[in-house]
Order: C-alpha cells, then structure tokens, then sequence
C-alpha cells in the first residue's frame, strides 16, 4: 500500500468533483476498474479452481483514498473481471494495507485441511488509535476455506512486527531449494529504501533472513516489492530471479513508478547482477545533478510512463507463466482524475520472459490481449512505403478498445509518429513520436485532452529504444482514457493516462524526413 502520505493519512482525501454523466465515456473496455468506488494497488494476485484472483487497495465508501479494504473481483481469463463484495475489511483498529494471497497446499498454517488447502492472505495492518498497536505497521493473516469468497481475520494478529511505522507490503511465495522448503515474505522498511526477507513454515512464526538495499531509484519510499525466478531465454538450466521494487516519488517519469533488478537468490539472501545496479548505493548518494539523472536513466524500469505503480505478480498460476499487474495511475495526481463514480484502473495483465540484451538478462513484457479476430480486424495493409507523408488510421470507436502493431524500417528516415484520440484539425490528441538520431521513443499528452485537473498531468514520456536492425517494432492498446506502448517485442513500455475529448476520435501515422518501409501495420478492436 501506499500513497506517501504515510505520516498522517487521513480518513479521506479532497478529489475534484464529476460527475458520473460527463465521464462515463472514460470507462475503460477491457482494464478493471471498480465499479463506483476508488482503487489502487493490486494486492494478493492468485490462480486458484480455474479463477484469478484480484484483490485491492479500495475504499468502499468513496472515489478518493481513505478507509483502506480489500476489494476482489475475479476472471477465468484476465480480461473480464468480476467484483464481488469487499473480501477484507478495514475496522476501527486497523486499515488493511497491501499484501498478497498463497494456496497453502500443505496446509502449513491449519487453517484448512490437506484435502481443502486454504487461501491464506499476508497483508499489512495499518493500526489506528485504537489499536495497542497504533502508529505502527505489521504483518497479518486472514484466512478463506471456500475459495477466496470470505474470509476470517486470525485471532493472533499481527504475525510479523519491527516496531516500525512504514513497514509494509508482504509478497509471500513458497520456496524449495538447498535450505529446505519453506514460505519466504519479502517486504519493506519504506522509509530506509530496504527490501527485508522473512521465513516461515507455518505462516505464522517468521524468522528474519536478509536485507537489500538501497540502491538505484531511492528518492522516495520503497513499496510493493515481489521476488521470484525465471529462465532465461527460455532455458530451464539457466534461471534467474528478479526483484521488483516500486519506489514513491522519484521514477524515470516523475512521481511514482516500477523499477527492477537482475540477480540470484539462495533462500536466504537477495544479490543482484553487477549489470542491474546504475547505483549501487543509491540514487540520492550520487552529488552530481547530472550524473544522478543519468543513473536514473540505466537503472531498470518495468514501465517508462507515468501510470503504471505498485506491479506485482500472480501466485500459483499454471505453467510456471509469471503475470504482473499494476496499478494504473500516479501518486503525484491520483485523487484528482476526472471520472466519477469510480477513480483509478489497473494496468493489462502482462506476462514477463526474461532473454538476454547487450549480455545482460531483461524482463520483456506482453500483454493478455483477446485473440485476433477477423471480425475485429480493422486495417492490414501488407508491407508499403511511407515517405515524408500522414497515413490516417481506422477511428475510434466510441465504448471500445483497439491495438496497433506496427513494424517498420526506419533506416531512411528521420522519425515517425502516431497521433492518438486526434481531432479534426489535429490540435489535440498524443504522440508517440520515435527519433532515430537519439534512438527515443517519447509520449507526449500535452496536448491530449482534459490535461488540466492537475499541473503535474501535462507530461512528456521518454525511453531509450535502439532500433533491431533499422527496424522498429510497436505494440500500442489504446483503452478509453489509456494508452500502452509496449516497443521491440515489450523490451520497452510506456504507459499514461489521456483523457481525450469526446469528439477526439481520430488515429495518424505520420513519417518524415525520408522513407520508412511498413513491414506490418495491423489495426484491431479489442472488444
């Protein structure tokens, strides 16, 4: 959980004031949003009989922070979600901050049975005045015996204390290896920019392990962490673990973001790749203004944009596949967007490889999209040459959401652009423009729309993409009031928020400065 308003959170935060009439349209087709209440973080992401589960941040009684619960909505196959009553709920004593969800198989806790293993929640409880506790931050379990529909709060709560006031965020996941088989928690001192890794056996009785950091993006607190292994290009002899660690504020794009890191891990201790640390001390321990920003630059981002905080994975989900989720929105503006009754979305279901880059293992991200369809098929035009000219694309269609992919050589030219959610005369919409004399890929949403709930919303996005071979590869989703951009096979991600206005229908490809060939430009609805 989080909102780095972690000093003093107060029971609700002022949001700006919309009706339900003027952003309807702003719905999202295919990403979740709660159905009239506020949401953030994903929390206890879990596969379990045939269903994922997706719990979260959410306040039941409003469309701004406060009265943190965990909301649940659930989907057979990550696009169509869901919601059911709040599963746990904050009270009097505490408020139920982020964590995750595990199916005790063993039923190591004893709160099922070996033939009905229960689903057992880890989440932080955020005590109040009430509370013996209040001020501080622990870990607590709650428990479900009929497949994540309710649940019971254990009596011995909290689990897992420091006498810490920001020590939050348990991703827990069962380990076997050379120590033995036990279950592992990784959590965070959010103020000491420390990722901190517990065991147990039980659930219960946890034993400190090791500590990580800080190190790379460390300006603002350290939050959502999640820890877990996977081959590297696809070879099961080669595996390697990856750390997640959302930082708030002090991402690549301002405000807060998703960064990652590249290492080993034995049981008992996290140690990243040499390659995976642009600072190994930290951001904030470097004096130079330039060279600060520059580390910021190489260290490792699960997504470039502004909107995309707070990613976790699932737990428990078939095939080894690793499925992350984030929260799709920003701290630096979150209680201001423009919608009414619900506020906040979460991120496409993307699923993570890890292939070698340049030497070094990276995370590659694709989304959970609908299966093309030639009825949703749009524009395909086969491969052609674009030179110095605009292509207009397919409309957007009111209520839906499309995908673009488009794979062009760009070896003559001296960039290309997409214009997004255009207007007529194309004074409004975003740009996705890539340079190919400093190899970037930017979003632009200046001029998108409704930019002026907030003076932290204008922006302009910006990410390294080297070209494969002259070629640039593009997968863009373009949802109601979103836009993802995942670059050269999802080796890059951009994500924001638009709003556009609801005239602003209109889609451009535009190449200048010589020749680009298309190699492929396929347009398709989603819904």
């Amino acid at each position: 959980m989080s909102s780095s308003l972690d000093a003093a959170r107060p029971e609700t935060v002022p949001g700006t004031e919309t009706t339900p009439e003027a952003t309807a349209r702003f719905r999202p087709a295919i990403h979740f949003t709660a159905r009239d209440t506020w949401l953030n973080d994903p929390n206890g992401l879990v596969f379990h009989d045939g269903e994922y589960h997706l719990f979260f941040q959410n306040n039941p009684y409003g469309s701004v922070w406060g009265n943190m619960s965990w909301g649940h909505a659930t989907s057979r196959d990550l696009l169509h979600w869901t919601e059911h009553p709040v599963a746990i709920a904050g009270d009097d004593t505490e408020d139920i901050f982020s964590g995750s969800v595990v199916v005790d198989h063993g039923n190591t806790s004893g709160f099922g049975s070996s033939e009905t293993p229960p689903l057992v929640a880890v989440y932080t409880s955020a005590f109040k005045e009430a509370s013996a506790h209040h001020g501080t931050q622990a870990q607590s379990l709650a428990y479900s015996t009929d497949g994540g529909m309710t649940w019971e709060k254990y009596p011995g709560n909290p689990v897992l204390a420091r006498n810490s006031a920001h020590f939050r965020d348990p991703k827990v996941f069962r380990y076997q290896g050379g120590l033995g088989a036990y279950w592992v928690m990784v959590a965070v001192e959010a103020q000491q920019q420390k990722v901190v890794l517990y065991r147990s056996d039980d659930l219960k009785t946890w034993d400190f392990l090791s500590d990580f950091g800080p190190a790379n993006a460390d300006a603002g607190e350290w939050e959502c962490p999640d820890l877990f292994p996977l081959p590297v290009d696809g070879n099961p002899d080669r595996i390697t673990w990856v750390l997640i660690v959302n930082v708030n504020p002090g991402a690549v794009a301002g405000g807060s973001g998703g960064q990652y890191f590249v290492g080993h891990f034995d049981g008992a201790s996290f140690v990243p790749d040499a390659a995976s640390l642009a600072a190994p001390s930290g951001v904030s321990a470097i004096a130079d203004p330039a060279a600060r920003a520059d580390a910021l630059q190489r260290s490792l981002w699960l997504d470039w944009g502004r909107d995309c905080y707070a990613s976790v994975s699932f737990s428990n989900v078939p095939d080894t596949r690793r499925i992350i989720m984030g929260w799709m929105n920003n701290w630096d503006y979150a209680n201001e967007l423009p919608t009414s009754p619900w506020r906040s979305s979460m991120t496409l279901p993307r699923e993570l490889r890890l292939i070698t880059v340049d030497g070094s293992a990276r995370l590659v991200q694709q989304p959970v999209l609908p299966a093309q369809s030639g009825a949703g098929q749009l524009m395909d035009p086969g491969p052609f040459e674009l030179r110095d000219s605009s292509l207009r694309l397919p409309d957007v269609e009111p209520g839906s959401a499309y995908a673009i992919e488009a794979s062009m050589h760009l070896a003559g030219a001296e960039g290309a652009e997409f214009l997004l959610f255009g207007s007529t005369d194309q004074t409004q919409g975003t740009v996705l423009r890539y340079d190919t004399a400093t190899s970037r890929l930017t979003l632009d949403r200046r001029q998108s729309g409704n930019t002026g709930f907030h003076p932290k919303f204008p922006s302009v996005e910006s990410a390294p993409v080297a070209l494969d071979r002259g070629v640039l590869k593009l997968l863009i989703v373009a949802d109601q009031c979103s836009v993802e951009v995942f670059a050269q096979d999802g080796r890059v991600v951009l994500t924001d928020l638009v709003f556009p206005d609801a005239h602003s229908v209109e889609n451009w490809l535009t190449v200048g400065g010589g020749p680009a060939t298309l190699l492929k430009l396929t347009v398709w609805t989603l819904t």
